[in-house]
């Protein structure tokens, strides 16, 4: 018996796959208005300094992608699971996932975007355009909406905090400052009762009760440059006041909010946060990223079965 196909929508942000390509994503980014002279060689010296312009986020994604498939396959028999990429802001755009589905005869579909926690500027976004093409197309598609309380999520992350930990010899745990970190967002979303600041401490909740820490707070990363006002304080402006107000030495960075590494791990935490604390004297550390964890996979991959058959 032919087992029925189901399709994977695996939904994320998007990179370039060269430094060519760099102002053709911006202008997407900004919909459409290619960006000034310097913000563009501001984007382009970042991607310089992470080994000479190496973009990791695609090759991460794609295997990771890889990895999702395998593992859905062998955790659930009775259905064929065939992963599909749709990139926010890069090919193969949300919307050419969604088709190339349709044109392989997919008829079942479920969508997952690589972010645990939900904001409607964020993941609703990506929901939001996947829904309109499957609509368009006659594609019946369900959506994983968040996932960031999932035991293995937590167990993952959780382990990478203690082996971190490890780095700072002779130092007891809990004087170490244990930041979490995620993606700003625009203020506004506060107004619409988003769940995602709320989530975003619910992880960080998790992982301190799983490690046994009491010694954390929690730190926004990574702000658009936009005139509007972002969700604050930012990472950098946390290092200046912990180590001036409560003469912080040692930190580790947990940047929960992101699921492989790419611009805003190796540039904003490896490159800026380092820098900063090292003019600040602190010893700062991160933990490693989840990218192919097998609990990370099979997160994904238990709650995209999860969304099969719901209505």
């Amino acid at each position: 018996m032919t087992k029925q196909k189901v399709g994977v929508l695996v939904m994320s942000y998007g990179t370039p796959e060269s430094m060519d390509q760099i102002e053709a994503y911006y202008t997407h980014i900004r919909r459409g208005k290619p960006p000034e002279p310097e913000q563009l060689q501001d984007l382009i010296d970042r991607y310089e300094a992470i080994v000479g312009g190496f973009f990791p986020l695609r090759k991460n994604t794609d295997r990771q992608v890889e990895e999702i498939e395998k593992t859905l396959n062998h955790q659930d028999s009775s259905y064929e699971f065939v992963c599909y990429q749709g990139l926010k802001h890069a090919h193969p755009y949300i919307e050419n996932g969604v088709t190339k589905m349709v044109e392989d005869g997919i008829t079942k579909a479920v969508g997952v975007v690589l972010a645990p926690h939900y904001s409607i500027m964020s993941v609703g976004s990506y929901i939001k355009r996947a829904q309109e093409k499957a609509n368009e197309l006659g594609l019946e598609i369900h959506f994983v909406k968040n996932y960031h309380l999932h035991s293995k999520l937590i167990d993952a992350l959780s382990e990478r905090v203690d082996n971190a930990l490890q780095k700072f010899d002779g130092v007891n745990k809990n004087e170490v400052r244990v930041l979490f970190t995620a993606h700003s967002l625009p203020e506004k979303i506060l107004e619409m009762k988003d769940p995602y600041p709320s989530q975003l401490l619910e992880t960080s909740k998790a992982i301190a009760e799983k490690s046994d820490i009491t010694n954390w707070q929690f730190a926004w990363q990574s702000a658009g440059q936009t005139a509007m006002p972002w969700l604050g304080p930012d990472i950098l402006e946390v290092l200046k006041n912990i180590k001036e107000e409560e003469n912080v030495q040692n930190v580790l960075v947990c940047p929960i909010g992101f699921v492989s590494d790419h611009l805003e791990i190796l540039y904003d935490i490896d490159i800026e946060c380092l820098q900063v604390a090292r003019e600040l004297g602190m010893h700062l550390e991160r933990t490693k990223s989840l990218n192919t964890d097998h609990r990370y996979m099979e997160t994904v991959a238990e709650v995209v079965i999860a969304n099969l058959d719901k209505d």
